[in-house]
């Protein structure tokens, strides 16, 4: 990486502005408000169009997320990164993956979308961009103490593919979208049977908004392919100031933010306020908590939702554990009204955080290596 573009200062600010650019023109053709790149809404969405949870305004095959995987196992595969690997702890790691979902649902984004919802002129988004830094704060001094998940060891070549392929069969069901279920329906006093999900596709709310899926598999592509090359973490950018005042990662966050609130603004999609933003609430205590939980989950698994399924595409099985984990902390926080939502948070998102808060803190002081 030392003689690598992508390894140097330019490189990573290159693939900030990037993901900055790209994500406001993917919400400015049809992707949701200060949505146009969301990892954690992207995978509640799928979770939603696989049955898993029934919220009917969130259910979409977001080629967004397979993009990244694919992107990421395409430049792992051209500069010979991709190695099949996996290490210990896998059920710390899926519920690490639960939680950092539940925390980022209890906010209502991942740290990429906090960013851009910032760069679109929602206020709330320092609110949980503080809890965020608290958070990975919280793990950095875990990691000082000696916090470890274990070795990583070298895996078949099957098990490092298994997450791509995963992939490939959800963007197969987006191409053709399949229904699985039969249901009766009686219509003028005749009865007949019509297909229905999964797959479900939501008809109003975020879910049905979209950019075209051939050009936001493409666009996620590139993302995954850059991400790869330049090892572009949210959370590692954060860890890296606090451990080591190295400022290399954060340059790129900063880049991302910049490109961001400049294409809004030539796209006219900055409105700055505190209130009545876009998929969004203004409750701050659990904007802040919900982030701190998400930071904290992703400082002890090593990396943000991003950085996961970068990872995931590399061949890492730890972290396809983790991108699973996240897949069913989405279902959870539907089907038990943990999610929050514009009208205010769920009934029992600050049980449920606070649960993982807890969690999180007794994996920090339970794995550190003077315990193992």
């Amino acid at each position: 990486m030392k003689n690598d573009f992508f390894g140097a200062r330019w490189g990573i600010i290159a693939v900030g502005l990037f993901i900055g650019i790209s994500a406001a023109l993917l919400q400015w053709w049809g992707n949701p408000p200060n949505m146009g790149v969301c990892v954690a809404c992207m995978e509640r969405d799928i979770a939603g169009a696989l049955g898993w949870h029934r919220a009917a305004a969130v259910q979409y095959l977001r080629p967004e997320i397979m993009g990244f995987v694919f992107g990421a196992l395409i430049a792992a595969l051209v500069f010979k990164e991709f190695r099949a690997r996996t290490g210990s702890a896998p059920v710390v790691r899926f519920c690490l993956g639960i939680f950092a979902m539940i925390g980022a649902l209890v906010f209502l984004g991942c740290p990429w979308r906090a960013l851009l919802r910032l760069a679109g002129g929602d206020f709330n988004a320092i609110v949980g961009l503080t809890g965020l830094a608290v958070g990975v704060a919280a793990g950095v001094l875990f990691l000082k103490s000696g916090f470890s998940l274990g070795r990583t060891y070298k895996a078949n070549w099957f098990a490092g593919i298994l997450l791509p392929l995963i992939m490939l069969a959800l963007l197969v069901f987006l191409l053709v979208k399949p229904q699985f279920g039969r249901a009766k329906e009686i219509v003028d006093g005749v009865e007949t049977l019509i297909k229905t999900g999964p797959i479900f596709f939501s008809k109003t709310g975020p879910g049905s908004m979209f950019a075209p899926a051939a050009l936001s598999l493409l666009i996620a592509m590139a993302i995954g392919f850059l991400a790869q090359r330049s090892r572009f973490c949210t959370m590692g950018a954060v860890r890296d100031v606090m451990l080591a005042r190295d400022f290399h990662l954060f340059s790129g966050i900063l880049a991302l933010l910049v490109a961001a609130f400049l294409a809004n603004l030539v796209l006219k999609q900055f409105n700055p306020g505190w209130e009545g933003q876009p998929i969004a609430h203004t409750n701050h205590l659990w904007n802040f908590l919900g982030m701190s939980l998400a930071g904290l989950a992703f400082a002890l698994a090593g990396g943000c939702p991003g950085r996961q399924l970068i990872l995931a595409g590399e061949g890492d099985g730890d972290a396809a554990i983790f991108v699973l984990g996240m897949f069913l902390g989405a279902a959870i926080s539907h089907n038990f009204n943990l999610a929050s939502s514009p009208a205010g948070v769920g009934l029992y998102g600050p049980a449920a955080t606070m649960i993982g808060l807890a969690f999180c803190l007794v994996v920090g002081f339970s794995m550190r290596e003077k315990f193992a």
